[in-house]
């Protein structure tokens, strides 16, 4: 059946009850992984404040440029990201709106498995098997990973919870949730700023991050800093969309892209302020990649006075923002169920967790004991995170640009003006950008990322 009975019966498109509600929903889909555990190994491994000075300038260009074209799209429409495109222009662009939720969904399955592993390491470090005598964060995260049901109940556990949310719709359930979320992550982050910047030796780690030596820019310091500012904003996967459709028409929706954009950055910024002044107040290498979060500083924290309750607050810390992401990768799913297949929502949310979760479990075993199974040379795990971020997310972006920026023209400058705050140059110089400088930035991405 396509429709749930009683109370759950598809009603009145639900709007957010607030201004800030809405800010803090954006911001918590946009603030995530790629935040608080992508951010701060990238730039360590492009220079620290170099990579730092290059991202900035494009988060607040192109980042928000794309940012607010999706938000627009969804306010205009009123509808689920394949439903907007078909509200504003039919024929072939649907399958944009199409191509995100899919995106979302994939990515989904497994930010479901990396998660897990947060939430695991929350409870690992609170028990001091992270940092007691002799403890091997290395030995344990391995160890971990290859089981083949630990990460998986882990991850089973984060689903429901994230099920839980988007269940209570969007002003019960995802906005009240960021509305409490947000800040305790933010109150965390500034707990964690501060305890890593007193460290001894903290300072040196504080220069690496805020001193930009453009010896080390080179292209590939751009290619890294526009694919993490479309990565960390969560654009060309629908979800931005889907948020803008919950919008009324009396919000200045400029205003609050700058807010989330300005509150994602500032999330990412904290995060490298926790991390360098601690690595090297211990000296560790700033540049251990991807193991940064789960090897490398579960070791600084056993050296830490305090250790085991500031690591504890970090992996929470990682886990809230692993959170608020994942329910907004959930709900352009079951938006576009609802708008166009009528089905009620706590069907369609419960079926859409159950699919992410099954589909996860190739993604964790290929961490453990189908590691030696390979596509493409690529475990299933890399595979999938390969073909979201670096060709359908990018791919996204640049046809959400092209047809805000053509197809859409001046109905989009309508959109953005229709409170009349929005000085007619901005407006203009937004355009600009979603016409030229934005599809041109993407394909530089795709182009760099399909022949390296």
């Amino acid at each position: 059946m396509p429709r749930d009975s009683g109370s759950d019966q598809p009603q009145k498109r639900e709007h957010w009850a607030s201004k800030a509600g809405f800010i803090m929903a954006a911001a918590g889909s946009a603030v995530g992984l790629g935040n608080v555990w992508k951010f701060p190994y990238m730039a360590g491994e492009n220079g620290g404040g170099a990579f730092v000075m290059v991202y900035l300038p494009i988060v607040f260009t192109i980042g928000i440029s794309i940012l607010l074209a999706e938000l627009i799209i969804g306010r205009a429409a009123q509808k689920d990201p394949v439903g907007s495109f078909r509200v504003l222009r039919g024929r072939a662009w649907p399958l944009v709106g199409f191509l995100g939720i899919l995106a979302g969904f994939l990515i989904l399955s497994f930010y479901s498995v990396v998660a897990g592993w947060t939430v695991a390491f929350a409870a690992k470090m609170a028990t001091g098997m992270l940092n007691g005598q002799g403890a091997d964060p290395a030995a344990v995260f391995g160890s971990f990973i290859s089981s083949p049901m630990q990460p998986l109940l882990y991850a089973c556990g984060f689903m429901v919870v994230a099920v839980v949310v988007v269940l209570g719709g969007i002003r019960r359930g995802i906005e009240r949730a960021n509305l409490v979320l947000m800040p305790l992550l933010f109150v965390i982050l500034v707990a964690l700023v501060g305890r890593s910047l007193t460290l001894p030796g903290a300072m040196e780690g504080f220069t690496f991050f805020v001193t930009p030596d453009f010896s080390k820019v080179t292209g590939a310091t751009f290619t890294a800093a526009l694919g993490q500012a479309f990565f960390s904003l969560s654009v060309g996967l629908g979800a931005m969309i889907t948020y803008g459709s919950y919008l009324d028409h009396k919000q200045n929706i400029g205003r609050s892209a700058s807010s989330v954009v300005g509150l994602d950055t500032v999330a990412a910024l904290l995060a490298g302020l926790v991390l360098f002044p601690a690595v090297f107040a211990f000296g560790v290498d700033p540049g251990a990649g991807p193991g940064l979060a789960f090897v490398t500083l579960p070791s600084v924290f056993a050296q830490m006075p305090a250790g085991q309750i500031f690591g504890t607050l970090f992996f929470v810390l990682l886990s809230i923002a692993a959170l608020t992401s994942a329910v907004s990768l959930m709900e352009p799913v079951v938006a576009y169920f609802m708008d166009q297949h009528g089905f009620g929502r706590t069907q369609i949310v419960i079926a859409t967790g159950v699919a992410a979760f099954v589909l996860g479990i190739p993604s964790s075993l290929s961490m453990g004991i189908w590691s030696d199974a390979t596509l493409f040379g690529m475990g299933f795990l890399d595979l999938i995170a390969f073909v979201t971020s670096s060709i359908m997310l990018p791919v996204g972006g640049l046809l959400i640009a092209l047809f805000v920026g053509w197809v859409m023209g001046s109905r989009a400058i309508a959109e953005l003006k229709g409170n009349g705050d929005t000085p007619p140059a901005l407006a203009r110089a937004w355009l600009f950008i979603l016409r030229f400088v934005a599809p041109a930035a993407i394909a530089w991405i795709l182009i760099k990322e399909l022949i390296s």
